[in-house]
């Protein structure tokens, strides 16, 4: 090891000690702390405790009524909704079920402005989501499946919250 690699060796080492050895996250997670990241994961927090609850009302208020679009993860066209076809999946689909269990690991943050919020910053964050809820099937008995999937939230803020523009 040369003489420049050695120096550079035990600055790292130096540093990473100073602060004992542990980076700041978000708590609860692995996710690099800073005022931006804490405030988009309050905000999926907030959507993730709201579908729990099956709050319809409150989802759809978290959703960017302009630019709120989802395209399903499939190739296919057909099974893409903006605003409008959310409020239907609220109403109807979220209505059916019960026992809602929605947890969320978050994975990564990614933001268009992560030193200072402005209107129009975005910020996505991957999450493993892990869920379980109770609906009546096609027969009429009750069945809880488990889902286990990954999933990126698309967010807005909008100069005084964040509003989720995907992935809901």
């Amino acid at each position: 090891m040369n003489r420049l690699s050695l120096l550079a060796l035990i600055a790292t080492l130096a540093s990473v000690s100073a602060c004992g050895g542990k980076a700041q996250y978000v708590p609860g997670t692995r996710v690099p702390y800073s005022p931006a990241n804490q405030s988009v994961l309050d905000a999926v927090e907030a959507y993730r405790l709201a579908v729990e609850e099956r709050d319809a009302q409150k989802l759809l208020l978290m959703a960017h009524k302009s630019k709120y679009w989802e395209d399903s993860g499939t190739p296919s066209g057909s099974d893409d909704y903006g605003y409008e076809g959310l409020a239907n999946v609220l109403a109807t689909r979220l209505q059916k079920a019960s026992e809602i269990r929605y947890s969320v690991r978050y994975m990564k943050v990614s933001q268009q402005c992560p030193s200072e919020l402005n209107a129009g910053c975005q910020a996505s964050v991957d999450v493993i989501v892990d869920a379980s809820f109770t609906i009546q099937n096609v027969q009429g008995k009750q069945v809880r499946p488990d889902k286990r999937d990954q999933n990126q939230f698309l967010l807005e803020w909008d100069g005084s919250r964040w509003l989720f523009i995907s992935g809901m």
